[in-house]
C-alpha cells in the first residue's frame, strides 16, 4: 500500500491503489467485493483462491492488486468505510431518525468486515484510526441532527450509540432476522418519544 498512515484519509488509502486503466479498475473493484462477501462468509480465514475465483480474475491479478494478505484486508476495510461515508451524504436530506437509523443498519454489515479484518490484523494496522476518525465524520452528524430534531437521546454520545451496536452485532444470533429484532430493541431506547 503506497499510503497507510493515521494521517491518510480513507479515501485516499484506496484511490491512491486502484488502477487508472478502466480493466485494472474493473478487476481491482471485483476483487474487493469478492473480498468483502469471503471474510463475511469465512471470516479472515477467506481462501484467497477463492477471492480470485468470485472476482473472475486469476490468482496473479489479485496479487497485482494486493501483494500481501494484509494490502487486501486494509482496502476491503477502507473500502466498507468509504462506502459508510458515501451512504450518510446520500441520507443528508432524509429526515433525522430515518437517516440515523437506515446509516446504523449500514454500519451492522460493515462490522462483519471489521472483525474479519481485525482477527486477520490483530488490531496492528494505521488504518483503523483513519477508519475511526471517517466513521466518527460521517456517522457523527447523522445522530447530532436526530438529537437536535427532539428524536434521539441528548444524553448519549455518537460512541456510546456505535459501542452499544458494535456490542449487539458482536453476540450470536441464530439468524438475522434475530438480530434486527434486538437490534430495533436497542434503538428503540434511543429514541425520544413525544
Amino acid at each position: 500500500m503506497a499510503e497507510s498512515s493515521a494521517t491518510a484519509t480513507v479515501g485516499e488509502i484506496i484511490v491512491v491503489q486502484r488502477p487508472r486503466r478502466a480493466d485494472a479498475a474493473r478487476n481491482f473493484d471485483a476483487l474487493l467485493a469478492a473480498a468483502r462477501e469471503a471474510f463475511a462468509e469465512n471470516g479472515a480465514d477467506a481462501s484467497l483462491e477463492d477471492i480470485a475465483r468470485r472476482a473472475g480474475v486469476g490468482i496473479g491479478t489479485l496479487y497485482r492488486n494486493f501483494p500481501t494478505r494484509r494490502h487486501l484486508f486494509e482496502s476491503v476495510y477502507a473500502e466498507e468505510v468509504n462506502a459508510l461515508g458515501k451512504v450518510a451524504a446520500d441520507l443528508a436530506g432524509d429526515p433525522p431518525w430515518q437517516a440515523l437509523t437506515t446509516w446504523l443498519r449500514r454500519f451492522v454489515d460493515y462490522t462483519i468486515t471489521k472483525k474479519a479484518v481485525r482477527d486477520a490484523l490483530n488490531g496492528e494496522s494505521d488504518i483503523f484510526l483513519a477508519c475511526r476518525d471517517s466513521l466518527y465524520e460521517s456517522g457523527g452528524p447523522l445522530l447530532r441532527r436526530a438529537q437536535q430534531a427532539g428524536e434521539a437521546r441528548a444524553d448519549m454520545s455518537f460512541d456510546d450509540l456505535l459501542r452499544m451496536v458494535s456490542g449487539i452485532t458482536s453476540a450470536a444470533f441464530l439468524d438475522a432476522d434475530q438480530r434486527d429484532r434486538v437490534l430495533d430493541i436497542a434503538l428503540d431506547g434511543v429514541r425520544v418519544r413525544r
